[in-house]
């Protein structure tokens, strides 16, 4: 598995990494996929403190117990639950973000996190505080680096001219071309790596995945899902399969450093992997998808 830089951090993550959201919350099937990653070369994790209300992070930090070494480590906060109620509330505040962190650090049984993400974010936010608790924390030595999760260009733009984030979360995918916009092109020039969540489009993206089809996406109606289906699996020839094309989508770009498909099998896992792993793809076939793909410009959100 090749690794990338993540932005100007000395962190080296995986092609791939794992996005651990779909794991599930049960140990003996979760554990057994953490484990196969690492084996696979998987070196970057990523959950978040509000996946399974924290039940993610505890998985996670079972599986690492005696292989924390071998990973890069990242995970979320800024959703904060109430003991009580139903959901959560945003809170980018500085005394709950140096909170948070603790729980975190305890759910992971680790005493540092590599990668410590804001979990969203609005540009009503008091950023100047939110930055200032993460740099606090690098300080403290709790977090070796942080970035930010985030879809919205205009708060992206907020954190790389106020902040040392070294990467940006967002969505990617043949489906979802909005970074190419503005996003990535901004990251490429300020050395900040996107790391690319959603490549397979929840699943549409696969080889079943005009199963998946038979709702509206991202300004795609059912019948041009089916469409784009089927035409990217012609398109392969039978030299790729449709989800090798989709998971190296992003990575064509030389601003993403990783992307991080989930998984809820070990067959999943193995199959995700084996795709990230092959060849790159061409100009010629990167050009096709994007002849074939919308820009999402009209769904941008600012």
């Amino acid at each position: 598995m090749n690794k990338n830089r993540l932005g100007n951090s000395d962190l080296y993550v995986s092609a791939m990494g794992l996005g651990c959201m779909s794991l599930g919350t049960d140990e003996a099937t979760a554990i057994p996929i953490i484990h196969e990653a690492l084996e696979l070369g998987v070196n970057f994790l990523d959950t978040a403190d509000l996946y399974d209300s924290g039940r993610n992070e505890e998985i996670i930090g079972q599986a690492l117990r005696q292989r924390r070494a071998d990973v890069i480590l990242a995970t979320k906060v800024g959703n904060r639950r109430v003991p009580g109620q139903e959901g959560w509330t945003w809170d980018p505040s500085k005394a709950y973000i140096k909170s948070a962190v603790k729980e975190s650090l305890h759910r992971l049984q680790t005493d540092y996190i590599d990668l410590y993400q804001l979990h969203g974010g609005t540009l009503e936010d008091p950023i100047h505080e939110t930055i200032e608790a993460f740099e606090e924390l690098k300080q403290e030595g709790l977090i070796r680096y942080y970035g930010i999760s985030s879809i919205r260009p205009n708060v992206i733009r907020e954190y790389v001219s106020r902040s040392n984030i070294v990467s940006v979360m967002s969505q990617y995918s043949i489906l979802d071309r909005r970074p190419e916009e503005e996003v990535l092109p901004l990251l490429e020039r300020q050395g900040i790596s996107l790391i690319a969540r959603g490549p397979l489009a929840s699943g549409i993206l696969t080889e079943h995945g005009a199963s998946k089809a038979n709702r509206e996406y991202l300004g795609y109606d059912s019948e041009e899902l089916v469409g784009l289906h089927e035409h990217l699996l012609k398109q392969s020839g039978g030299y790729r399969t449709l989800t090798e094309t989709a998971l190296n989508y992003p990575l064509a770009n030389p601003a993403v450093a990783a992307i991080i498909p989930g998984a809820s099998s070990l067959e999943q896992l193995r199959l995700n992997a084996a795709a990230a792993t092959a060849a790159p793809l061409s100009p010629a076939e990167l050009a096709a998808v994007q002849a074939a793909s919308k820009c999402n410009r009209y769904v941008q959100h600012r």
